[in-house]
């Protein structure tokens, strides 16, 4: 079955680069490569409403996450994003612009999740996290954020 045109299109992109494949960089240089070939993509980062940086508890310490909320008067529906990247590359930066752009495109608060690498940090240490942050996302305490979402419902 063919890709889709659109995706079809992106793999054309990657091969006419002329930059190396990515299984066959170092783990450093694939973080990078995918930083280079997002910020060459991406296009320019969309105003949101207010967006900050936060810290949730984790089975191994904090999970990073960046919230932003779309502007106007909520309340907002929540959407809770997981970066790409194949457990091994991707962060809060490499997904911003996205981030910004489901934000204002669905009216909503998006809550992006890091969450630990390999090899840096052997499976399932980052499925641990993305499945265990989703009851702080939902019932964590109040912020500005969760103030503007329909999420609100589970905050004390």
């Amino acid at each position: 079955m063919p890709l889709d045109a659109q995706t079809q299109a992106v793999v054309d992109s990657i091969a006419a680069s002329g930059e190396p494949p990515m299984h066959t960089l170092s783990v450093a240089e694939a973080r990078q490569a995918q930083l280079k070939a997002v910020a060459a993509m991406g296009g320019k980062p969309e105003t949101v409403g207010h967006s900050e940086d936060r810290e949730l508890p984790g089975p191994q310490g904090t999970i990073p996450v960046r919230i932003y909320s779309p502007k106007g008067k909520g309340p907002f529906p929540l959407l809770v994003f997981f970066h790409g990247g194949g457990w091994v590359i991707g962060d809060l930066d490499s997904h911003d612009v996205l981030c910004r752009r489901l934000t204002n495109a669905a009216g909503c608060v998006t809550v992006a999740v890091h969450y630990r690498l390999a090899p840096e940090h052997k499976f399932p240490a980052g499925l641990d996290g993305r499945l265990l942050c989703g009851y702080p996302v939902g019932c964590g305490s109040r912020s500005h954020h969760q103030r503007r979402c329909h999420a609100h419902r589970c905050w004390r």
